[in-house]
């Protein structure tokens, strides 16, 4: 049985070109740019230094989380490189020997199937896996905070937003990952199944993984949703799958659910049965600026500008490029900015589909409230950060928004209703460090 959810849309669904793409792996790029992860603000103290050669998914960094390379070469340089977000990073850079040289310490543990809940932590801890929407939260860390209090476990395969398709891809090509990562979660948090959420429409998705589960026998259950976004998000997904609201400024594991995306689920089995660490994802390339779109297996920190690269290149009137989708994506000005782990898409938008406005306004229409599927009050908190009152946004709620875009797309005014609201959460962080 699944639930209404609360707001949301459905918002135009441009037709896929990658949809019914097959993963393919990206051609190996000459260097890769791996950002030191910040602890406290600071980021920490990479393992290697210049000159230095590296092994694919050699252990680098021991920051939370950990990070690996995904090539073997030799390390060029550590320095400040610039990243998604606009800002310098400290960074390690590999160029590629095209070698392909496996890290020693890269092999299966014994016995996966014995180890305790404790060693599988320690083993997650060690192999770098993030949430793919939170990609500074580390996988081990969400999952501790949950055992004992979660009864309902969810592996989000979903992806509302539009021309994503690398969790279909992901569900298709590989069920057996998936399914293992499944059974994983299933003995971590002590359920006897775990549901796989996505959208009905993926058809093919859900009859290749229930069938699979059969012939597995694996500890899961597929649920088809609705296409309505966002109902990808963690909070409204825990809603439509049980019916239970999470409390304001509460998580998930308030209300007794787990939601792990389906690629660190994925990613989860790879560690535990084959101890690969976390050094590549599935990333859709897709866009009316792309020639050729594509679903590309990409090594992490590999430059944006190589995947473009590998799709043809773009078309001449793209006006935007972004990493991430074209709701909640952010839009990027420098190419040789590295792919993160979160990044589920590049995606290249040519110029008769510009929509911002140069004198944006808002009209008061209440549009944004019916659409927030937490229940915020986007023109209130708009008008509160325009006059920069932080102490009024903090009172209105601000940190349970989950930056979804649903108020921004709706907007008859083109009011840049997510971008103020990440620029105030941002400032709110500074305040209060």
């Amino acid at each position: 049985m699944t639930h209404g959810l609360l707001g949301g849309g459905y918002p135009l669904r441009e037709k896929n070109a990658a949809f019914d793409k097959p993963i393919e792996p990206l051609p190996p790029p000459p260097r890769v740019v791996l950002p030191m992860p910040l602890q406290g603000g600071v980021p920490c103290r990479p393992g290697v230094k210049a000159g230095d050669y590296v092994t694919v998914g050699q252990k680098i960094a021991e920051g939370l989380p950990a990070v690996h390379t995904p090539i073997a070469g030799r390390v060029s340089t550590v320095s400040p490189q610039v990243q998604p977000s606009g800002t310098s990073v400290l960074s390690v850079v590999v160029d590629n020997d095209f070698s392909g040289a496996l890290c020693p310490a890269v092999r299966p543990p014994e016995n996966p199937d014995r180890l305790t809940a404790r060693q599988l932590l320690s083993l997650l801890e060690s192999s770098g896996i993030t949430e793919w929407n939170a990609p500074h939260l580390p996988i081990h860390k969400k999952i501790a905070a949950g055992m004992g209090r979660a009864d309902t476990v969810i592996i989000n395969a979903c992806e509302s937003e539009p021309y994503l398709a690398a969790n279909n891809r992901l569900a298709l090509e590989y069920p057996e990952q998936l399914l293992g990562g499944a059974g994983v979660l299933a003995r971590l948090y002590g359920v006897d199944r775990v549901h796989i959420a996505l959208e009905r429409e993926k058809r093919e998705a859900i009859q290749v993984l229930r069938a699979k589960i059969q012939e597995l026998r694996a500890p899961a259950v597929v649920d088809a949703l609705s296409l309505r976004y966002p109902q990808s998000a963690e909070k409204p997904l825990c809603r439509a799958l049980t019916g239970r609201r999470t409390p304001p400024g509460a998580s998930a594991a308030a209300i007794g659910c787990a939601v792990v995306d389906a690629p660190a689920a994925a990613a989860l089995y790879e560690a535990v049965f084959h101890g690969r660490p976390l050094t590549h994802r599935i990333v859709t390339v897709a866009g009316s600026g792309i020639q050729a779109p594509r679903n590309l297996l990409c090594p992490v920190g590999v430059p944006i500008r190589f995947l473009l690269d590998a799709c043809g290149g773009v078309d001449p009137k793209t006006f935007k490029i972004l990493l991430g989708g074209p709701m909640t994506g952010h839009a990027q000005y420098d190419m040789d900015a590295p792919l993160d782990s979160s990044a589920a898409a590049v995606l290249a938008f040519c110029a008769d589909e510009e929509r911002s406005s140069a004198h944006p306004r808002c009209i008061r229409c209440g549009r944004c409230v019916s659409v927030c599927p937490v229940g915020l009050r986007p023109v209130v908190l708009y008008r509160y950060e325009q006059a920069g009152r932080l102490d009024r946004l903090r009172q209105a709620g601000l940190a349970d928004c989950i930056e979804c875009g649903a108020c921004t797309y709706v907007c008859p005014g083109r009011a840049p209703l997510l971008q103020s609201f990440r620029t105030a959460k941002e400032r709110l962080g500074k305040e209060e460090a």
